[in-house]
């Protein structure tokens, strides 16, 4: 993940990750449904003080997220 010196995500690196996952996806559909579900999921974590004080929005990072375990599968637990 390309972060800048100001806290900000690369947008270029933003949408290749977004674009990747949707090509490789077999339902866009879902595939949006899922990035959306996520990123509520990190609002709501936010609000809860579950994650660290972050610069990064809710949809940025799961789209981050889903990229990266699509990305190395091998890296999930289980």
């Amino acid at each position: 993940m390309n972060v800048s010196n100001n806290g900000r995500v690369d947008s270029n690196d933003l949408a290749k990750r977004g674009e990747s996952l949707i090509r490789k996806s077999t339902n866009r559909y879902l595939t949006t449904v899922k990035i959306a579900f996520r990123a509520k999921q990190r609002r709501f974590d936010d609000f809860d003080g579950l994650l660290e004080e972050s610069t990064i929005k809710p949809v940025q990072r799961s789209i981050i997220e889903l990229s990266d375990e699509q990305d190395q599968p091998d890296l999930l637990p289980g």
